[in-house]
């Protein structure tokens, strides 16, 4: 039976940890009673103060009273808090001097179902919306667009060597020894927002390069060695070439490439396609050559897949998803 301690006495395990807060505070030359003092008048935390709920719930602010308006801002508001869930782990990613095969596999896995949970939830957008409140309000939006998702940019910069982001031609006359800035120059989603008859660029691409060149660009710097086919690489051989991870590398190609651009493909084509034309989306994007992965073909780790695949790439998910070549 323990023997409750007099009122003015510490247990020895309060004494342990009074013992390591001294020796904290002490390194920085502070007071360790200041800091027990300031705990002693600070609030306990809540729920809604510690995750900001209620400016989280303040922040959908429509420019219509068309009320599925709401819904499109929250769901893309969700999608950029997941994009900020996966750079968390690429960070942690591209800090590993000394990666191991277990925590790449744990860390891709965790990035991978980020994406398959914003894949599987795409269908709040695709049948969540009405399509006739969405073709009013849509109008409003120009010329905000996905496209100017700067956190998916630096998703893509951390994932894979910045050649392998380049448009495809472009790179092949640069050849794999181009300079960073020659590679960020022709980066393959400076095509995507053109106007389809001029190949002018969009207000849409003008604005997004004005805000984030100087961020992305940085960006594509801090992860020249650090994205993470490059932290894969130095793991032993063995490792490099473990089902386990190969697997992991696989499914984030197909998710960031084809499956995450094909949902936004299958929403284009359900709000935007109607015979006998089609309607331009809000941003200008040539989206039906821009969107389709069989068309730009972006593979994040060309090393792991075949030939054949490589070939083939994204034709087979359109067709199944779309019904396309039927």
């Amino acid at each position: 039976m323990n023997t409750p301690l007099p009122p003015d006495e510490f247990s020895p395990a309060v004494l342990e940890q009074l013992r390591r807060l001294q020796q904290k505070y002490a390194a920085d030359g502070q007071d360790l009673a200041g800091y027990l003092e300031g705990l002693y008048y600070a609030d306990y935390v809540n729920y809604w103060d510690y995750i900001e709920l209620d400016t989280l719930l303040s922040l959908q602010r429509p420019l219509t009273k068309i009320p599925d308006e709401r819904i499109f801002i929250i769901y893309h508001q969700i999608t950029e808090l997941y994009f900020k869930l996966c750079l968390c782990e690429y960070e942690q990613i591209g800090d590993l001097l000394e990666p191991t095969l277990q925590e790449l596999v744990l860390r891709v896995g965790r990035i991978n179902r980020y994406f398959e949970n914003l894949i599987n939830s795409f269908e709040v957008m695709v049948d969540g919306m009405e399509k006739a409140q969405f073709l009013k309000f849509r109008m409003t939006l120009m010329p905000a667009s996905g496209f100017q998702s700067a956190q998916y940019r630096m998703i893509e910069l951390a994932s894979t060597s910045l050649y392998n982001l380049a448009d495809r031609e472009k790179r092949r006359l640069l050849g794999e020894a181009a300079a960073h800035d020659d590679l960020m120059g022709c980066i393959y989603w400076k095509a995507g927002a053109t106007i389809e008859e001029t190949g002018a660029k969009a207000l849409t691409l003008i604005q997004f390069e004005e805000k984030y060149t100087e961020t992305l660009h940085e960006h594509a710097r801090r992860f020249q060695n650090r994205n993470l086919w490059s932290v894969v690489q130095r793991l032993p051989e063995e490792d490099r070439q473990h089902p386990r991870l190969l697997r992991q590398l696989r499914q984030l190609d197909v998710n960031v490439n084809v499956n995450w651009p094909l949902m936004h493909y299958k929403s284009a084509v359900r709000y935007l396609e109607r015979d006998p034309t089609a309607l331009a989306a809000t941003g200008g994007t040539n989206w039906k050559k821009y969107l389709p992965p069989k068309f730009q073909k972006r593979i994040f780790y060309p090393q792991v897949w075949s030939e054949q695949e490589l070939e083939e790439w994204g034709k087979a998910w359109v067709e199944s998803v779309l019904g396309e070549g039927k």
